[in-house]
């Protein structure tokens, strides 16, 4: 009897035995706090990633303070100041960068570990300011909550009495990676729809790290990578998706894809920004990433894609890769680039 044909072997990410292992505790981390009928234990999660202190004199370049961006929503904010705007040698205000940590949706904070120093890293090289938005998470607090809490920072933004260090809000970004890529982008869109609304804040880019989109389908790089590649699986991601919609909805909804009628609101005013994203090899969701971008370019925005062919899902909280380290440098010279301010 012929012998069967072995399945394809799944490719694996080029990363190192303790690297590997770091991404499995992450996985862990995500799969025994979730449970099957769409909740989170949510005391078992704050055991598991406790929160990281803000350190108001500099370490490693960079000082923190907590700021309350909505008192009536309990929303907060991480406000990240390059040292020397910290100690006031600063010659002018500082870009902002207003940045949403990935997660699905549902997990992490401002305050985990792995976002309080990528942070760090966005704003020593960028020489911004970074606000890391504590939005709201499901599925406690579903759709369209982070959205609107990424809303409620720039309204914030846009009263400088509030400012705790000077600001150019004219010099203003959204920043995010996975789901807080997909936030960056709806918060950016729904902007762009009401710019009048802002007395001082102008957008001036969008930086979209591994953004989150998503629908009915099963793309190929889902279904290539789904059980080799680490933080992302098809399984994982349905239950964000169910965590974060509405209840009934599906990935067809405006918030999983681009290509809903009513996800194309904003995107033809002039008021929408310049766009980076950033795109891994290694990350099941680059197709849709891809589609995100090509989605843009169609309606003539100014898009740069910059694709690491080796990069895993999250690969820039990761400061020893190689391609983390590129990616810091791209914000950057983006932020230089477009940070001149824009007019409605």
């Amino acid at each position: 009897m012929a012998a069967m044909p072995r399945a394809p072997r799944k490719p694996e990410p080029p990363v190192s035995r303790l690297t590997r292992l770091t991404l499995m505790v992450a996985d862990f981390l995500v799969d025994a706090t979730r449970r099957a009928d769409g909740t989170l234990n949510r005391g078992v999660l704050s055991l598991l990633d406790p929160p990281v202190p803000a350190v108001s004199s500099p370490w490693r370049g960079v000082a923190t303070r907590d700021v309350v961006v909505d008192r009536a929503l309990r929303l907060r904010a991480r406000l990240f100041v390059p040292a020397a705007a910290a100690e006031g040698s600063a010659a002018r205000p500082l870009p902002v960068i207003v940045f949403f940590h990935g997660g699905g949706f549902a997990f992490f904070s401002a305050a985990s570990l792995a976002f309080d120093v990528a942070c760090r890293r966005i704003a020593r090289g960028a020489s911004a300011a970074v606000l890391s938005v504590d939005y709201r998470r499901s599925p406690e607090h579903r759709f369209p909550a982070p959205y609107d809490d990424g809303l409620a920072a720039l309204q914030f933004l846009d009263d400088p009495k509030k400012h705790p260090v000077p600001l150019d809000v004219s010099r203003c970004f959204l920043a995010g990676d996975s789901a807080g890529g997909n936030v960056a982008h709806h918060v950016a869109r729904r902007y762009a729809a009401s710019p009048w609304l802002f007395a001082n804040v102008r957008l001036a880019g969008l930086v979209a790290i591994q953004p989150f989109f998503g629908g009915e389908e099963r793309t190929p790089s889902e279904l290539r990578l789904d059980g080799a590649a680490p933080i992302v699986s098809i399984e994982r991601a349905d239950w964000m998706w169910r965590a974060f919609l509405p209840p009934g909805a599906d990935r067809t909804h405006e918030a999983a894809s681009f290509a809903s009628p009513a996800a194309a609101a904003g995107l033809d005013s002039p008021a929408f920004p310049p766009v980076l994203v950033a795109i891994g090899g290694y990350d099941p969701l680059q197709d849709w990433q891809r589609r995100y971008g090509e989605m843009l370019k169609s309606m003539g925005k100014d898009v740069r894609v910059v694709e690491y062919p080796d990069a895993i899902h999250g690969f820039y909280t990761i400061p020893m890769f190689d391609d983390a380290r590129d990616l810091i440098i791209r914000i950057a010279e983006f932020v230089a680039e477009s940070g001149g301010g824009r007019s409605q």
